[in-house]
């Protein structure tokens, strides 16, 4: 098996088990094409439904030695969580990396072009929400050694929050609002969708771009993760995060192990 193929098996297989890895599992990738290609095969490798896609950004100087200014993941869909309530939903972590991230979240109507412009972008979206990402790794530099390696492993991508709709979220304007983290109790981020290079829809042609590339059509229903509005934020076990975008609109959830011990509830 050549390295692309172990490097995945070896994600794969370390998530399922939340193993911890504290090196990288083969040589590190040497550009975004060879790090997706790393990520097609740990996909088709798990054998689950995309229900979603995150998006990520890479800030200068890497986004131009690696070519983008932002990077893409899938999400299971069996990782997707549309709570019923207001209530704190629990939502896994791995052990090795896991942070929380604030994001706008779009629902795709239709299937769009590779070549989607930002200003048609809205028209492939019929619902416009606020959530959290669950970005978690079991390789503990997963964020410490590049974008390549970021996307070699999901996108870092571990979970989806799906939290309320973002009224008229279409008209200008109305993704004007203060996001806002907190964990325990703690503010920890604050920030605005504006500052978001060129905002959720943005993200979105990019990744139909992206995903042109790779010969991975989007698909209707599937839930669009932005980026993060706040930042990256670090958790553990056992806290509770809650993110507000604006006054009206929030979202909370409970950080648990990936793998329960034998007999816990």
């Amino acid at each position: 098996m050549h390295d692309h193929g172990i490097i995945a098996r070896s994600f794969v297989d370390a998530r399922a088990r939340d193993a911890v890895l504290r090196a990288y599992p083969g040589p590190l990738p040497a550009s975004l094409s060879e790090a997706y290609q790393i990520q097609n095969e740990a996909i088709a490798y798990a054998g689950r439904r995309i229900g979603g896609w995150k998006l990520g950004r890479i800030r200068w100087p890497e986004a131009g030695r690696y070519g983008a200014e932002r990077l893409a993941g899938p999400i299971f869909g069996d990782a997707i969580c549309i709570p019923s309530g207001a209530q704190p939903v629990p939502m896994r972590v791995l052990s090795g990396f896991a942070a929380v991230e604030a994001e706008v979240i779009l629902r795709l109507s239709a299937s769009p072009p590779p070549d989607l412009s930002l200003e048609d972008a809205p028209q492939f979206v019929d619902e416009v929400r606020f959530g959290l990402e669950i970005a978690s790794s079991p390789f503990v530099g997963i964020n410490q050694n590049g974008p390549a390696v970021t996307v070699s492993d999901f996108g870092n991508n571990f979970g989806l929050v799906v939290g309320p709709a973002i009224p008229d979220a279409k008209t200008p304007g109305a993704l004007d609002c203060l996001a806002a983290l907190a964990i325990d109790g703690v503010t920890i981020g604050t920030g605005l969708v504006a500052d978001m290079l060129d905002g959720p829809f943005g993200s979105l042609a990019f990744l139909a771009r992206l995903m042109g590339e790779r010969g991975l059509p989007l698909e209707a229903g599937q839930w669009i993760s932005s980026g993060a509005i706040t930042g990256v934020h670090p958790v553990r076990h056992g806290q509770h995060v809650r993110a507000t975008f604006g006054d009206d609109i929030a979202i909370e959830c409970v950080t648990m192990p990936a793998l329960l011990p034998e007999g816990a509830q």
